[in-house]
């Protein structure tokens, strides 16, 4: 599955809100859906860039390592 937004670029918008903008405002601006705004703010709430590509290799590696034990 392609991703339209990276985690550095979800991150900003997170920001953005943080920031004062509403959140129907940043919803037209970035053309997404409220719910797609609140599943990022739910998983990426008050993560840093780095943290944030932490999370996703770790993710990675979970499924990595889940595949392992699947096929073992």
């Amino acid at each position: 599955m392609k991703k339209r937004f990276s985690e550095e670029q979800i991150i900003g918008i997170l920001k953005e809100a943080e920031a004062g903008l509403t959140v129907k405002e940043l919803c037209r601006k970035h053309n997404i859906s409220d719910a797609t705004f609140y599943t990022w703010r739910k998983k990426y709430g008050g993560l840093e860039v780095s943290e944030a590509r932490r999370l996703k290799a770790m993710e990675d590696e979970n499924a990595r390592l889940k595949k392992l034990l699947a096929e073992s």
